[in-house]
């Protein structure tokens, strides 16, 4: 029976705004625009200012608060505004800020196939109450046409130059991951390839002449020491370079963390912004240091990425022991697209280049298995399998399990 260890704190879970500073300041810029295009159009149209006009023209841009948990719904509620604000109020007829940001936003985020309808509507709102304004109606209707085209090929471009600049991004990271391990493999070449070949020959010397000649076996047990001596040497030169960043040597090293752990990462990624659940299913037990420490740099690195690209969201962690295999699972519900200015873009798939080659490292050298990858309702979802050895318990085992199931943990 799994249990359940909920670590959302209070002020987290229920008062943290469903917006970013940032989705404000472009609210608060799209409004603006909207609001100058209003006074100045007006008085270039002879139309009188009104309370009610400016407080439409400033609400419409509000929905984009919303934008990056929703681009859809988000535009909708723009169209929506806009259209009651053309059809209650007399405007001049314009395409606003809060129409091109939404739209933009809707086309970054979805596929041409909700993009164009979009674009459409962006287009024919705005003429919603101006058939018989001061300009013909087919120069209106073909001006906010190129203006919804301009906008969906801006995104369109952004989208193709972001996939581009990742693509590359990952590709560089493989290209310095596989270098160093030539130079890493080079350098161990060298060293056991010399050391080991000479220490098995001088071994091999003082073997054979061990019942004639005391004085060569002295020798050759000499530079096998020698040999030995300068290896250890070597390989521990090697192994301070790749540990250039760690603590000094003279400090106590502390224990690997590993899924006992999980609670500690957990709760520090709540107190970052992230409200987290971790989830246990079936019984724990103990795990081997490596598969432990696995779990524990998955768990971390994926946290890490989601507080750094999911935006307002939360996250859940589920650990799944089974017979002979681990499942670690890392998803959160944020928008499924990087941040970027109009807050949509492609999948974030590849948003840590070095943390999830790193990740396919560990799990692939236990045999492992790892997927990565946006969710079909919206979020992201980093899950590894691990193989376990198959676990057995005593009879007395059993019993003490069955009677610790109730309690809390």
């Amino acid at each position: 029976m799994p249990t359940y260890r909920h670590l959302v704190p209070r002020a987290l879970g229920d008062r943290t705004l469903p917006w970013t500073r940032d989705d404000a300041l472009v609210a608060v810029g799209a409004a603006a625009v909207d609001l100058l295009g209003y006074l100045v159009g007006s008085q270039t149209d002879g139309i009188t200012v009104t309370v009610p006009g400016v407080a439409l023209v400033v609400g419409t841009a509000m929905p984009l608060l919303f934008r990056r948990r929703d681009p859809l719904l988000a535009f909708a509620a723009v169209l929506v505004l806009s259209g009651t604000l053309n059809l209650t109020v007399q405007t001049p007829q314009n395409f606003g800020g809060a129409v091109v940001v939404g739209l933009y936003s809707v086309a970054r985020a979805r596929g041409l196939l909700v993009t164009v309808p979009a674009a459409v509507a962006a287009a024919g709102v705005p003429l919603l109450g101006h058939a018989a304004g001061p300009y013909p109606l087919r120069w209106n209707i073909v001006g906010n046409v190129a203006a919804a085209a301009l906008v969906v090929g801006a995104a369109v471009v952004i989208n193709r130059w972001q996939q581009d600049v990742e693509a590359k991004r990952r590709l560089l990271a493989e290209r310095a991951v596989a270098e160093e391990r030539r130079r890493i493999a080079r350098e161990l070449h060298d060293i056991v390839s010399h050391h080991i070949t000479t220490m098995q020959l001088m071994a091999g010397g003082a073997r054979a002449n061990l019942a004639h000649d005391t004085d060569v076996v002295r020798d050759a047990l000499v530079t096998l020491e020698n040999s030995g001596r300068m290896a250890l040497r070597e390989m521990r030169q090697l192994l301070d370079v790749l540990r250039a960043d760690d603590e000094p040597d003279e400090a106590p090293p502390a224990p690997q963390p590993g899924a006992a752990d999980l609670d500690r990462i957990v709760a520090e990624s709540c107190r970052a912004g992230l409200p987290t659940e971790f989830t246990v299913h079936g019984r724990e037990r103990p795990l081997p240091p490596t598969i432990g420490l696995t779990v524990f740099r998955i768990v971390q690195e994926a946290l890490t990425n989601a507080r750094k690209h999911a935006g307002q969201a939360r996250a859940q962690v589920h650990l799944t022991y089974g017979p002979d295999r681990l499942v670690v699972a890392v998803r959160d519900d944020g928008s499924g697209s990087s941040a970027g200015a109009g807050g949509g873009g492609p999948n974030r798939s590849g948003r840590s280049g070095y943390g999830l080659i790193g990740m396919h490292e560990r799990v692939t050298l236990h045999g492992g298995s790892l997927s990565t990858g946006p969710l079909d309702g919206g979020g992201f979802e980093v899950r590894a399998g691990l193989p376990l050895a198959p676990y057995e318990q005593s009879p007395q085992a059993e019993e003490g399990a069955a009677e610790g199931e109730d309690l809390p943990r």
